[in-house]
């Protein structure tokens, strides 16, 4: 319970630092490498998450979207996995779909997670073998069992011919969010039935939200249907299907990877 107090009170700290540029004008520029923008306010965030939280627990290691990465995490057992602001396009835009995601990985699983987005007032959080919530309250995944009736979030080049079997997919219902935290949050509550991405899916991206969809009740699988191990070497997953278990399956069982 003390590593999720610590990220949920990391949130709502970094939420105040966030909402305090809603009307100021703020630098953002892009990344190298076609990697997206960045603002100054993710750096400022990620600084003061990364001084608080390594205060809190000085023994984790760090992986964080805006600090440069070193192999110091990988001889941790414990490690803080951030994304500052998720949905940095989203916050730029002056949307409310943008989140902070705070997340604890052990000996490469996700024990605690927070996914805060302030401007929706909606909390999700999770712990390893407690469930998932929302605002306190408890969240499971949907019970849908025919892909033909499921919701999906993902992006519409997820659904491009080459990348099913059948040259389609039988999936019908299909949705965009753009914060991936975010997406997989409202596959933890039900809301829709399964989300996917097929390229790299960076760590600091998903691990909170895989706790949210696994410990409500739902599965986490890479695009090719194996197990995702967080503080990897690389920091990243390929791609991720998230889900009820029954969804998940038969999105697996449909793609053409």
């Amino acid at each position: 319970m003390q590593d999720l107090d610590t990220i949920k009170k990391a949130a709502i700290e970094a939420s105040k630092i966030a909402l305090s540029y809603s009307d100021k004008n703020f630098k953002t520029w892009d990344k190298d490498a076609g990697a997206g923008p960045v603002t100054e306010v993710d750096i400022e965030i990620d600084n003061f998450l990364r001084t608080f939280l390594l205060k809190c627990e000085p023994e984790y290691g760090w992986l964080s979207e805006e600090t440069e990465d070193n192999t110091a995490r990988l001889g941790k057992s414990k490690v803080f996995i951030v994304d500052p602001i998720d949905g940095t396009r989203s916050f730029i835009a002056g949307d409310k779909t943008w989140a902070h995601s705070i997340a604890v990985a052990e000996k490469g699983k996700p024990i605690a997670a927070v996914v805060y987005l302030p401007r929706m007032d909606l909390l999700y959080t999770a712990e390893i073998g407690n469930g998932a919530f929302l605002n306190g309250e408890k969240i499971t995944v949907s019970e849908v069992c025919d892909l033909m009736d499921a919701k999906i979030l993902a992006k519409k080049s997820v659904f491009e011919k080459e990348n099913w079997k059948n040259g389609q997919s039988n999936i019908l219902r299909q949705r965009y969010r753009p914060s991936l935290a975010y997406r997989l949050a409202l596959v933890a509550e039900g809301s829709f039935d399964a989300m996917i991405t097929l390229g790299k899916s960076w760590e600091w991206d998903i691990c909170a939200g895989h706790l949210l969809v696994t410990e409500a009740g739902g599965s986490v699988t890479t695009s090719h249907g194996s197990d995702i191990n967080y503080n990897s070497s690389t920091g990243s997953s390929q791609g991720i299907i998230a889900g009820n278990a029954i969804v998940r399956e038969a999105i697996s069982a449909q793609l053409n990877l």
